[in-house]
């Protein structure tokens, strides 16, 4: 556990210097912002009302949760592996005192980690802007359902990263393993359209999974199926990627 622990820290202190980290910031507070503008501009100049206090952080989770936050765990899901083997640093780090799937899931927890903040900072950016200018159309109520859409839209974006860990594991280029994660989200969302009686198996078509939760009639068993299947999802590609990545040569 302490060599986990220790890996972990290790791999959060080289997260954090990464400009990627930087840009993931920057990127969002523009996203919020260019939201917000754009809602005001509506409201007061054609009077319509397009999201209040409480509306405005899940219309941005909607588009983040399908752009931004995806991209992003790509690119940190790449840089913790075929990053390392790249630049030949990995052999330093399977050096320590550490088995390799204490390695491994100490990445993988360091990615969840990435995903889980991004969530929360831009879930705080988009509740501040929205009280700020809709604070009277806000409440505790409203407040809770955002925070709960949120916390929700964890699972289902993890999961796709751990499919870019195991291909990070599979392919050792970097590029080659961005452009197939980005055409197979994008042929996952095609096929969630053509084929809709088998969307609720791709994970994408979970993205929105949120709206399930705070919606008027929940419905449990299905909120329940989801959960399991994307669960079970991430349990296998947490294990092909573990795999992989016990096998690669440094």
């Amino acid at each position: 556990m302490e060599g986990f622990k220790a890996a972990f820290l290790n791999e959060i202190e080289k997260l954090a210097k990464r400009k990627k980290i930087n840009a993931a910031a920057a990127l969002a507070i523009l996203a919020v912002v260019v939201g917000q503008v754009a809602v005001t501009a509506v409201q007061h100049g054609l009077g319509l009302r397009l999201a209040g206090g409480a509306e405005f952080p899940l219309v941005v989770l909607t588009a983040f949760s399908y752009t931004l936050l995806p991209l992003f765990a790509t690119f940190v899901a790449i840089d913790l592996f075929n990053g390392e083997f790249t630049s030949n640093t990995m052999k330093i780090t399977l050096t320590r005192p550490v088995s390799r799937l204490g390695v491994f899931s100490a990445k993988v927890a360091a990615l969840a980690l990435f995903v889980a903040a991004n969530l929360l900072f831009v879930m705080l950016l988009s509740l501040t802007a929205g009280l700020l200018f809709n604070g009277a159309s806000a409440g505790w109520a409203g407040a809770a359902r955002v925070v709960l859409a949120y916390a929700v839209t964890f699972l289902p974006v993890f999961a796709f990263a751990l499919l870019v860990v195991a291909l990070s594991n599979l392919i050792r280029g970097g590029l080659a393993v961005f452009f197939l994660s980005v055409l197979l989200f994008l042929a996952f969302l095609f096929a969630g359209i053509a084929f809709p009686n088998a969307s609720s198996f791709l994970v994408t078509s979970m993205f929105d999974w949120h709206t399930m939760w705070i919606s008027e009639r929940v419905n449990g068993f299905k909120l329940f199926r989801q959960g399991l299947i994307m669960a079970g999802f991430g349990v296998m590609l947490f294990t092909a990627g573990y795999a992989l990545f016990e096998r690669k040569d440094l």
